[in-house]
């Protein structure tokens, strides 16, 4: 499992600076600037040091090291386009589907069980699950 101090570290390693900021609405953002260098921001209630924080912050990672940036003006498609990416990218690392099938190989069969597991929220899990069963994250499709 990787762990919160990992992500923390690969985000040094990428020199992209984490900055704690209120955000009421959603937790976290990244941004890049016109010069091409990604900030990431986190709200002190998702900061907590578990599974909220882990989730934040490896999808704000999957937006910069996928470049998976969009504006305000961008359109619905293309901003759910690069959300998507952004998780795909977070999913691949929290969860790898090797990991997934060995915990359920394992008996881990319920969602609240292999979310815990993993150390993700359930509604990360779900899209994990529809991203290796039907390779999109909408789980709001299936579940």
């Amino acid at each position: 499992m990787i762990l919160l101090p990992e992500l923390y570290a690969q985000a040094s390693q990428q020199n992209i600076p984490i900055l704690r900021h209120p955000m009421e609405k959603c937790g976290s953002m990244s941004l890049m600037t016109p010069e091409g260098r990604c900030f990431i921001g986190m709200d002190d209630r998702v900061a907590d040091g578990g599974t909220q924080e882990r989730v934040h912050l490896s999808h704000e990672l999957g937006h910069c090291l996928t470049g998976s940036f969009y504006n305000i003006y961008a359109a619905a498609d293309l901003r759910q386009r690069h959300e998507n990416r952004a998780d795909k990218w977070a999913i691949r690392r929290l969860i790898p589907v090797s990991d997934l099938d060995d915990a359920i190989a394992a008996g881990h069969t319920d969602l609240w069980d292999l979310a815990d597991y993993f150390g993700v929220t359930e509604t990360f899990l779900k899209k994990a699950i529809c991203l290796y069963v039907h390779g999109n994250t909408a789980s709001e499709l299936y579940f």
